[in-house]
């Protein structure tokens, strides 16, 4: 089913005492009722936030947010109306008010933790050396609480500046601090197995561990009763999670995107989504979206009837290759995962944004290559040689039963065979094209502009449409989005959408419809899809 709440990242209780979540992928920050669900758009996606990653709330009701990626704070007054705290922090992630005093801490490497002035002093540094902070709360000794992702450990500091001191080692990938109603201090952990450490500092110093289930949590909030909600980067979605680990679903998780999809030869669709590597439930089935029964289950399924193979970190193209997968990161990196024994091998680095990839009958890796202009080919010992170049936007490829590579190109607007290093139009005066795929003698690809899906005759050069209002891409309407950096700092930033396609055996295509959170399974009929 479509997702309802793209990614959730920073959460926080609001003076109407709904939970707010800022949703870093989707660019938009939605309130949901805990007790119905129910769930609302209250910041944008084509509001002046791109990247919202945390949030806070003042005690005149003033909502604070941390915009990732171009490095802002804001604040959203009560009636609605923004103003620009600080463009001076660099990669501001977590953030959080003492009263009417507002701190924020750097998500990198020598981070700094500050204070920002929203009557527009100069920011004050309380420290700097964060190994990656990220959310941070006030304690009951009156101290900020905050993270080190990189190293494992949780740091303090005097909300007045002083010096830093570590206050707990060892903690599972800690990616947020945070205080219940009681003062015990809870630690997140950002991995698959959804770990949360309650440490009893001011009391009797004691820790204990639980497993949640919840993959990629990213923060946490409670509310008047001490009820704690958590968030999941990695799933999306609003979790209730009482004091022994159980979870309760307020709001069902799902894609992140997603970005590619593939099928691999016993049935199983997979999805390169972002942070994971996923899989519609029942994907073995004649499932349009593979929809599922919701609820944390032994085999890893989630809410919104995904499941969620591994935390395989930025991953967006993706192929099956008789039980490998072969994957394409647009920070730059292609690999091969193997899903039986979750080991991974590194076939290239330092790659200029690439996107869709397929594989040959002799194994030889195709990459479409989008920010050089490129079509890559990475043989088995990972050798790299270029098939073409000179292309505007190059974002997916696929191979016929001849082996001939074709090539969307969604600026240039044209699907291109590539012949003897040169490139021939196949079809031109597309609308963005992305995904592509063959199947037998007909080219496939997704006009992400148009919403449609094109076919294309390999031996006459006919064209035809299939199908139309496919939800790829921003929501109808949606106009103005300013589109954040890929990279910030030295950091990754935001992913480009991609809407990917793959081939079935049974004649069907598998779309990426990043526009609602599925995969949709296009199926022919009478010859039409």
């Amino acid at each position: 089913m479509p997702t309802p709440l793209w990614g959730s990242n920073g959460v926080a209780f609001g003076p109407d005492g709904r939970l707010y979540a800022a949703q870093f992928l989707a660019g938009q920050i939605s309130a949901v009722d805990p007790t119905t669900g129910d769930v609302e758009v209250v910041v944008p996606m084509d509001g002046p936030i791109q990247s919202p990653d945390d949030l806070a709330f003042g005690p005149d009701g003033s909502m604070y947010i941390a915009d990732l990626v171009p490095g802002r704070v804001w604040r959203r007054s009560p009636q609605g109306a923004y103003t620009l705290v600080s463009d001076q922090v660099k990669v501001p992630n977590g953030i959080t008010c003492v009263g009417d005093r507002l701190f924020v801490n750097e998500m990198k490497m020598n981070g700094r933790l500050m204070e920002l002035f929203p009557d527009g002093r100069d920011p004050v540094v309380l420290t700097e050396g964060l190994a990656l902070g990220n959310a941070m709360q006030v304690g009951p000794d009156g101290w900020l609480y905050y993270p080190h992702m990189m190293t494992n450990q949780v740091w303090r500091i005097p909300v007045d500046g002083g010096v830093p001191e570590v206050v707990a080692e060892e903690v599972h990938e800690p990616v947020a601090v945070r205080f219940d109603r009681g003062g015990t201090m809870l630690v997140l952990s950002r991995g698959v197995a959804g770990i949360v450490t309650r440490i009893d500092l001011h009391g009797t110093g004691s820790r204990s561990v639980v497993t949640s289930g919840v993959v990629g949590l990213d923060n946490a909030a409670f509310d008047a009763e001490n009820r704690m909600f958590v968030s999941s980067f990695a799933e999306g979605g609003v979790t209730e999670m009482y004091p022994d680990g159980r979870t309760r679903e307020i709001v069902p998780g799902g894609f992140d995107g997603p970005y590619g999809v593939t099928i691999d030869l016993g049935g199983t669709v997979y999805a390169a989504d972002h942070y994971r590597l996923a899989s519609p439930e029942n994907s073995g089935e004649d499932e349009d979206e593979g929809e599922g029964e919701p609820g944390h289950g032994p085999d890893g399924a989630q809410p919104g009837g995904v499941t969620t193979h591994d935390l395989l970190i930025f991953c967006h193209g993706i192929t099956a290759d008789n039980g490998l997968l072969h994957l394409t990161s647009q920070y730059g990196n292609v690999q091969t995962y193997d899903p039986e024994r979750r080991t991974t091998r590194v076939r290239a680095t330092g790659l200029d944004q690439p996107l869709g990839i397929a594989v040959g009958t002799d194994g030889t890796l195709i990459i479409a290559e989008a920010g050089a202009g490129r079509v890559l080919a990475i043989d088995e010992t990972d050798t790299i040689s270029v098939l073409a170049e000179g292309l505007e936007h190059p974002v997916d490829v696929a191979l016929d039963a001849e082996q001939r590579c074709y090539v969307s190109d969604d600026r240039l607007g044209a699907v291109l065979r590539i012949d003897d290093g040169g490139t021939v139009a196949v079809a031109e005066q597309l609308g963005a094209p992305q995904g592509l795929a063959v199947l037998g003698a007909e080219l496939f690809t997704v006009e992400t502009e148009h919403r449609r899906l094109r076919a294309v005759s390999l031996t006459t050069g006919e064209t035809r449409i299939d199908a139309e209002d496919l939800a790829v891409g921003p929501p109808p309407g949606v106009t103005q989005r300013t589109e954040p950096a890929l990279f910030t700092h030295g950091m990754p930033g935001s992913p480009r959408l991609f809407a990917g396609l793959a081939a079935a055996p049974d004649g069907s295509l598998l779309l990426s419809a990043n526009g609602e959170g599925t995969v949709v399974r296009l199926s022919p009929s009478a010859g039409d899809r």
